[in-house]
C-alpha cells in the first residue's frame, strides 16, 4: 500500500471513529463508538459526517471502480465536497493543499439563470464570530479551500441560484 493509502486509511480510521454514519435511507445515526474525538466532535456542534461509501451516481462522474473516498453531503443534499485531502487541515506543512471537489447534483433548470455560477462559500468557525469568504470561480469543481484556523467550519454555499449548507472539520 503506498504512502497515499495508508494516509487515507489511518485518517478515515481517526475520522470516522467520531463521525455519525449515514443510514441507507440518509437519515443520520450515532456511530456505535464512542471516543475523545467524537466527544470533540460533539461539543464543536460539527453535523456533517464524513462519508466513505461510494459516491452518488450523480457524483461520479469521471472516477473509475467504486468511486470510494472521503465525502460530504450538504444538509439538502445538492451539493457534496469530496475530499481528497484527508483529513483536511489548517497547516499542511507537506507543501500539499486542501484539495476539495465539489459536485452539485444537476438540475434541469436554474432556479435562478441570471445568478452568477461562482461557487461563494461563507464559512463560519463554529462558536466564534470568525467569517471568511472563498469562491471557486465557474461554479462548483476542483478547489483548494484554506481556513485561517483549525475547528468546526459551518459553511453556506451558494452557486447559480441553489444554496446548502455543510460542515468541514479542519484540523490543525
Amino acid at each position: 500500500m503506498g504512502s497515499w493509502g495508508r494516509s487515507l486509511l489511518a485518517a478515515s480510521v481517526v475520522l470516522l471513529a467520531g463521525c455519525t454514519t449515514t443510514a441507507s435511507g440518509g437519515s443520520a445515526a450515532p456511530s456505535a463508538t464512542t471516543t475523545t474525538a467524537g466527544a470533540a466532535s460533539a461539543a464543536t456542534g460539527c453535523h456533517s459526517p464524513v462519508e466513505m461509501e461510494s459516491l452518488p451516481d450523480w457524483a461520479d462522474a469521471g472516477f473509475h471502480g467504486t468511486s470510494r473516498g472521503p465525502h460530504v453531503f450538504g444538509a439538502k443534499g445538492d451539493i457534496v465536497a469530496v475530499l481528497f485531502a484527508h483529513p483536511l487541515r489548517q497547516v499542511r506543512e507537506d507543501g500539499s493543499t486542501n484539495k476539495i471537489l465539489w459536485v452539485a447534483r444537476a438540475s434541469t433548470t436554474s432556479p435562478d439563470p441570471t445568478a452568477p455560477s461562482t461557487l461563494v462559500i461563507t464559512a463560519t468557525l463554529d462558536g466564534t464570530a470568525t467569517r471568511v469568504t472563498r469562491e471557486v470561480a465557474g461554479g462548483p469543481g476542483p478547489s483548494g479551500i484554506d481556513m485561517p484556523q483549525a475547528g468546526c467550519w459551518h459553511l453556506d454555499l451558494r452557486w447559480s441560484g441553489h444554496t446548502d449548507t455543510m460542515d468541514l472539520v479542519y484540523a490543525p
